[in-house]
């Protein structure tokens, strides 16, 4: 157990697997207090041996429950919004349906959970929000991630936006953008593949490796904490080596 975020109170989305996750006891193990959120009851439900203080069951395309679990919530330090996913295809693949989906999950979901947190933030004048955006579509063009890529494009632009708008009011706003990483949702995807699915991922890394959760929760915990007091709207790229 650390003290880097000692006496602060910390919000995450999708926090039962992944990334999400891996931030919500990241941040817990350096002494936040953590109210973590997600679909999925039975992932949260195991968050609490790991220190996370609050789990509740949430859909973050729903305005209205975002809003009433920031209610619940109450004023917080740090948003860790990590909710996403992953659509395979070109623009020939991608339905209305498909791109109002992707657009709603990966980044109306964010301005959702800012419209809801921003003003207590902004009246206790701190605030540290980290978005996970990826370095596909921010950095690199992948094939087949057609609207992934434009949705990731936008939470950077998202970060941005919030950051200069509020850098005068105690806010900060980066964003991380990682390359693969080996997540339940990633290995689902490779398993799609085939048999050789997850071999091909790793193919495509310089480093010969797939990246950990916890590698990018490392880097959240530096965003959220007031070691990075002076770092904001930035697109902080951790993909070992992929865009090189």
């Amino acid at each position: 157990m650390g003290d880097r975020l000692k006496g602060k109170r910390a919000f995450v989305t999708a926090g039962a697997a992944g990334i999400g996750r891996a931030c919500a006891i990241a941040f817990a193990r350096e002494g936040a207090s953590v109210f973590a959120t997600d679909i999925d009851e039975k992932g949260l439900a195991s968050l609490n041996k790991d220190g996370v203080s609050e789990v509740a069951r949430l859909d973050v395309r729903d305005t209205a429950a975002v809003a009433a679990v920031a209610k619940r919530a109450g004023n917080i330090d740090i948003l860790l919004n990590a909710a996403g996913f992953v659509h395979h295809g070109t623009v020939l693949d991608c339905s209305d349906e498909d791109w109002d989906f992707s657009f709603d999950v990966n980044v109306k979901s964010m301005h959702r959970t800012l419209r809801a947190f921003l003003p207590g933030m902004l009246e206790a004048r701190r605030g540290s929000i980290v978005n996970i955006s990826s370095a596909a579509g921010v950095f690199k063009a992948a094939p087949n991630r057609y609207v992934y890529g434009a949705t990731k494009a936008a939470v950077a632009a998202l970060t941005r936006a919030v950051a200069v708008d509020f850098i005068t009011k105690g806010i900060r706003c980066n964003c991380i953008c990682p390359g693969t990483i080996e997540t339940p949702s990633m290995l689902n995807r490779a398993a799609a593949a085939g048999p050789q699915g997850r071999e091909m991922f790793v193919s495509r890394q310089p480093m010969g490796r797939l990246g950990t959760a916890e590698e990018i929760a490392s880097l959240a915990v530096y965003l959220a904490s007031d070691e990075s007091a002076f770092t904001t709207g930035v697109a902080h790229i951790i993909d070992g080596g992929w865009t090189l």
